[in-house]
């Protein structure tokens, strides 16, 4: 049989393979030594299986198979390899190549499919950001409207907190409508409390004087408006604010006392 004819067969494909007779592989072992196009053609036909099964793992390179390759068909022994072996041998190449493209292929689409869910947490952690900050929206804009409300109408009264010992150039603002019993702090112009401590408001009774608390101003830092809605209490003849421990005090520490104000 003729070089072409042998190539034309598919004899090659099978000797490659390692599935032809002892025969017939000794027949074409003999004329890859001896003629390059049949050589050639071998190492054009494996090539194309390894082409194959790397487009199964994207993540290894015809390198590595090669690199298989060489030590599946290198040998200690410096004798000539057994016809039997040889064959075994390309088997045993032809297996582990696929074996190989089989575990990086499943390691790629692994990594794919553990992205892919990494990705969809990201995308659904931003939408419940993007959920909470509408939410803190609407909540600000009810508060700065309700506020709004209260310093426009008629019958708000304003008291003005002067700023005490412990912080003389403090002031702060009560607008307090008597009618629909809302009362809201103007802290602009008070300092950002320090970590740990937290503004309480007071409403005073003087005779005798009777502290009661009605709020935290809460969220200091976030609030950049600096204007606070407290609770109501009724008949009300002055305010203070002091400086307190978070989570606020049953009653108000004097050297604390930042701002005081009586209603006029």
């Amino acid at each position: 049989m003729e070089t072409q004819q042998y190539i034309e067969s598919g004899m090659l494909e099978l000797y490659v393979f390692g599935t032809l007779n002892e025969s017939d592989t000794k027949t074409i072992s003999a004329l890859e030594k001896s003629d390059s196009t049949v050589k050639n053609e071998i190492i054009s036909i494996e090539k194309a299986i390894l082409s194959l099964t790397s487009s199964f793992a994207p993540a290894i390179s015809v390198t590595l198979f090669e690199k298989i390759r060489l030590k599946l068909f290198t040998t200690t022994d410096s004798k000539v390899v057994q016809l039997n072996a040889e064959k075994s041998a390309r088997s045993n190449y032809l297996g582990w190549a696929a074996a190989v493209a089989l575990l990086v292929g499943t390691g790629y689409f692994y990594n794919q499919n553990k992205t892919t869910s990494s990705n969809l947490a990201s995308i659904e952690n931003i939408k419940n950001g993007l959920q909470q900050t509408v939410l803190n929206l609407e909540l600000k804009n009810q508060n700065t409207s309700a506020a709004l409300t209260v310093l426009k109408s008629a019958s708000t009264v304003v008291v003005k907190l002067n700023g005490q010992a412990v912080a003389p150039t403090s002031s702060a603002k009560v607008y307090w409508n008597k009618e629909t019993k809302s009362v809201f702090i103007d802290a602009t112009n008070l300092p950002i409390p320090p970590k740990g401590m937290v503004y309480q408001v007071w409403a005073l009774k003087m005779n005798p004087l009777t502290p009661t608390s009605i709020g935290l101003l809460a969220d200091f830092k976030t609030n950049q408006n600096r204007m606070f809605a407290v609770d109501n209490f009724n008949d009300a003849q002055g305010f203070g604010i002091t400086l307190e421990q978070d989570g606020g005090s049953k009653t108000p520490t004097m050297t604390q006392l930042y701002t005081l104000g009586t209603v006029i």
